[in-house]
């Protein structure tokens, strides 16, 4: 990922109300596209320009050929408030973050997420690197974000349950069962996703509890037959079926 810093100079009048609300759609749209990662987009005003640092999985992801069409209104939007559209200064590699997938196009991909991440959801199954969202067409209404949401959501109830405070076990419900409704909309993305790209694409299922000595057999909740890979993939699935196309981890309470 890259560090990358947007400066937004006005052309005309304007107040500070409407560059605000301008520079805050347009980088939403950026967000919802997949070109800027994380909700923390702080922004300054400085010496009558206004300056926000935001981090970008590649150092191209900028480039207009990679706007949908959300972000390119959302440019007018500048426009009509009297900004211009953003000098890009490319300060340099993210050293905390993932690096993006090299792949052209993988031959599997997992849509993965934690409430320790904000790079893209979307993996390579390969590298298990993130895939920019904006690499593949988009899902619905011209953008991405429908992902984004159903990854906000995923992380919400990660960070519950690790909290363990409130809400654990609803969380955990979420999260791991394939009859609840974060489950659902995150399979449905799946298909959709794989329609687009034509590339086979998983779902993580997050594993916690149960009993040790039942814990190695158990099968696929999806079609009950045998999933468990010879051994683990990417130091994180311990199960996978391609059946039903999901990937899962033995219980992190027995986890070495």
């Amino acid at each position: 990922m890259y560090v990358v810093e947007l400066t937004f100079e006005c052309f005309e009048d304007t107040t500070l109300s409407r560059a605000e609300q301008a520079i805050l759609g347009y980088l939403d749209a950026l967000r919802y596209n997949g070109q800027i990662l994380g909700r923390e987009l702080p922004t300054s005003l400085q010496d009558g320009c206004f300056k926000s640092r935001v981090v970008c999985p590649e150092p191209e992801s900028l480039h207009p050929r990679h706007h949908s069409q959300q972000v390119e209104v959302a440019e007018q939007r500048l426009h009509q408030a009297g900004l211009l559209a953003p000098k890009v200064q490319l300060e340099g590699p993210d050293l905390f973050s993932d690096s993006t997938d090299p792949c052209p196009q993988p031959s599997w991909q997992v849509l993965y997420t934690s409430y320790l991440h904000t790079c893209s959801p979307l993996r390579c199954g390969e590298h298990f690197a993130p895939i920019p969202l904006y690499r593949i067409p988009p899902v619905a209404n011209g953008d991405h974000k429908q992902v984004i949401k159903w990854q906000e959501d995923w992380e919400a109830c990660d960070q519950l349950q690790m909290n363990g405070s409130i809400a654990e076990h609803a969380a955990l419900h979420e999260l791991g069962d394939v009859d609840s409704r974060l489950f659902r909309r995150g399979w449905d993305l799946c298909k959709r996703i794989q329609y687009l790209t034509k590339v086979p694409t998983y779902y993580y299922l997050y594993r916690v509890g149960g009993h040790r000595d039942e814990e190695l057999s158990r099968p696929c909740p999806q079609c009950g037959q045998p999933w468990r890979l010879a051994e683990p993939l990417h130091d994180i699935f311990d199960f996978k079926c391609d059946t039903c196309q999901l990937v899962s981890n033995i219980s992190w309470d027995f986890k070495e």
